[in-house]
């Protein structure tokens, strides 16, 4: 990745997985290690907030430049099941991290390529701005969304399968060819356009 990779390495990484909260901590793990090395991140990551009385916790997105938190869980009551998404949320989260993709980040770490983007909206808009802006990109995906994944992006990505990765922060990194310095020089010329 420019500024973070060596020669030949793509600088889109999938990140597929089974476990999503694996996959979350792996990001705020990359985040925790490339900000100790001096790196420019932008990008979200998402926590997880147990919600004591519901079924499923609360959803928070970092913006990854700015700090901002912002809650993209819907409300829909104590016994609700299933997808509780807020996509208004969501899409306010993105246009947070957007403003950012000018500061031109050493990496832009995205959450999820989830359902909604293997549909076409979410952060899809966000990750094809970041291909074209020519910007280092590392995104969770989950194995579900794997075929998805690879219609958006052709052959311009690399993938690694979480499950086989180190967990601790420095393995992790070095395991995606994240081990290098912060700015160094970018030699990386605008991808073409994903297909959307």
């Amino acid at each position: 990745m420019p500024g973070m990779r060596t020669p030949g390495i793509l600088p889109i990484t999938a990140l597929v997985y089974s476990d999503g909260e694996a996959a979350d901590r792996a990001l705020r793990s990359v985040c925790s290690a490339l900000r100790d090395r001096g790196c420019r991140l932008a990008g979200l990551v998402q926590h997880n907030r147990p919600n004591p009385g519901r079924s499923r916790c609360d959803m928070e997105l970092e913006d990854l430049a700015s700090g901002a938190l912002t809650g993209i869980t819907q409300d829909r009551g104590r016994l609700a099941r299933g997808c509780s998404l807020d996509i208004g949320q969501l899409l306010n989260a993105m246009q947070i991290t957007r403003a950012s993709l000018h500061l031109k980040p050493d990496l832009v770490i995205l959450n999820k390529f989830g359902k909604t983007e293997a549909e076409g909206g979410g952060l899809r808009p966000l990750i094809a701005e970041t291909i074209e802006a020519g910007l280092p990109l590392l995104v969770a995906v989950p194995w579900r969304n794997i075929e998805g994944w690879r219609h958006f992006t052709g052959e311009m990505a690399r993938e690694y399968d979480l499950s086989t990765l180190p967990a601790d922060e420095a393995g992790l990194c070095a395991a995606l060819g994240l081990a290098m310095r912060p700015g160094l020089p970018r030699h990386r010329e605008p991808h073409s356009h994903p297909s959307l």
